[in-house]
This record gives C-alpha cells, sequence and structure tokens, in this order.
C-alpha cells in the first residue's frame, strides 16, 4: 500500500535552503485530529480484496481513547497541585517560616504576602521573596 501526502511541500535539494514560505513546524504530538486523518486515509485507501482488520482498527481507537485518558490526567494532576502550592503558600501568611534560598542563604521571619505570578508561588518574608519550595520549616507563634 502505497501512502500519499496529505498536504504537498515543496522538495528541495539536500543543501539547499527551502522558501521561507514553505517552511512548516511538525507535529510534535499525536492527537486525535491526527490520528482520525491517518484512519481516513488508511481506510480511503485500503484494497478491497484485503480490507482492514476490523481487530486492529478497534485496538488502535483503544489506544487513542487511552491516550487522550493519560493526557486529561496529566493535566488535572498538574493543575491540582497547583492549586495544593497555592493553598499552602496562601496558608503560610502570618506564619513565622524558616527559609534556605537556592545560594545557600538561610532565614527566618515572618510570611507577609504571596504572589503567584510564578511557576511556584513566592511568599514575602521581610524584604525577601521566597519561592515557595524554599521554605523549610514553620515556628510555632509566640503564647500570648
Amino acid at each position: 500500500m502505497t501512502i500519499q501526502p496529505i498536504a504537498s511541500q515543496p522538495v528541495t535539494p539536500a543543501g539547499a535552503a527551502a522558501p521561507a514560505s514553505a517552511a512548516r513546524t511538525p507535529a510534535q504530538s499525536m492527537d486525535a485530529n491526527v490520528f482520525m486523518t491517518l484512519l481516513v486515509a488508511q481506510l480511503k485507501n485500503q484494497n478491497p480484496s484485503a480490507p482492514m482488520d476490523t481487530n486492529q482498527m478497534m485496538s488502535q481507537t483503544l489506544q487513542l481513547s487511552t491516550m487522550e485518558k493519560m493526557t486529561e490526567l496529566t493535566t488535572n494532576s498538574k493543575e491540582g497541585f497547583s492549586l495544593q502550592m497555592r493553598t499552602a503558600a496562601a496558608q503560610l501568611i502570618g506564619q513565622s517560616v524558616g527559609y534556605t534560598l537556592a545560594d545557600g542563604t538561610t532565614g527566618t521571619g515572618i510570611a507577609s504576602s504571596v504572589s503567584y505570578a510564578g511557576s511556584v508561588p513566592a511568599v514575602k518574608v521581610g524584604d525577601i521573596t521566597v519561592p515557595l519550595d524554599s521554605i523549610t520549616g514553620l515556628t510555632a507563634p509566640a503564647a500570648s
């Protein structure tokens, strides 16, 4: 079975620069659209005397479904972890925290605010902004 290209792309000799209009970014992942395009092309171009095995087609469909669910699960897990980090950072406000920065600087102080601007929440301790993953401990507030 021969495979026909979906879209015609100009071919350049080895070492020659392709024209700017022909440049495209290749897809880095398979998604449902790519799978369906391949499946339809495969069905259109199959040999009528030796049709595609339905078990194979069902297996491929199941693999696609599994891949999509795993991608969805990964996305949901990342969102859940991000929410947990934000909640943990917010609960530090008003607490006495210890920290160790990437350069080895250590310190303690009262967490006064939280910023969610970066990928990891940052806690303001005195005049220093400390990433949440650099917080090393909490100190109980002094009894009044």
